[in-house]
């Protein structure tokens, strides 16, 4: 799935936790100026955790179905110009000057008509990913903040964000698998089978009514 880098951005500005200042101050109150615990930080890929939850899975499969009838719309376009351009080279020689200026005509259409496919395309998949983005986010910042408090993190830092200042992170300190596993078991997807209605059973044929005497 193609994650929108703009949506991303305010995730990933949103999944730095700066817990410090708030546990500093309960920790030299009970310690009485006690010198302060080392710091506890961790790394994830907030686009990767996004796409590997079993929700983003199900979404990345649903805009690929969604968005598959205008993908091979514009394949075709795109074969229709390359078909064209061959038929052009090849009778370059025998095509008068008016089929040529027709074929250029088409040509000229076709591209047109694959520019503006194109582009509503990225735009209509842009906006479509930037709601999964943003409605799996919200709820991944929720489990990872709680995570991040009962573990005792000071700062979760995002390695997927543009700019990001982590140039080092240690395999052990990387919790994005942790998270998805949390995020999955907080916000299961339902199963086709278990999302259908169950199939209600035939009725039991009604008693045959008992036959009337009749007067001799």
């Amino acid at each position: 799935m193609i994650v929108n880098s703009r949506t991303l951005g305010t995730l990933a500005a949103l999944a730095i936790f700066c817990l410090a200042p708030v546990r500093g101050v309960h920790a030299q109150a009970a310690a009485g100026g006690a010198a302060t615990a080392p710091s506890k930080i961790a790394v994830i890929n907030i686009r990767n955790a996004i796409v590997a939850t079993a929700e983003g899975k199900v979404a990345q499969a649903q805009l690929q179905s969604q968005f598959a009838p205008k993908q091979n719309e514009l394949q075709t376009l795109q074969k229709q110009i390359e078909d064209l351009q061959r038929r052009m080279s090849e009778g370059a020689r025998t095509l008068s000057d008016d089929e040529k200026a027709k074929m250029q005509r088409e040509g000229e259409l076709l591209s047109r008509r694959l520019q503006r496919g194109n582009d509503d395309l990225n735009e209509e998949l842009n906006a479509a990913q930037g709601e999964v983005v943003d409605g799996i986010g919200r709820k991944l910042l929720e489990v990872l903040d709680r995570y991040s408090r009962e573990n005792g993190y000071t700062a979760v830092l995002d390695t997927s964000a543009q700019g990001s200042p982590v140039v080092y992170g240690s395999s052990n300190s990387d919790i994005t698998q942790d998270i998805v596993r949390l995020y999955d078991q907080a916000y299961p997807v339902k199963s086709a089978s278990s999302a259908a209605p169950a199939t209600p059973k035939p009725a039991a044929p009604a008693a045959p009514a008992p036959a009337k005497k009749t007067t001799p």
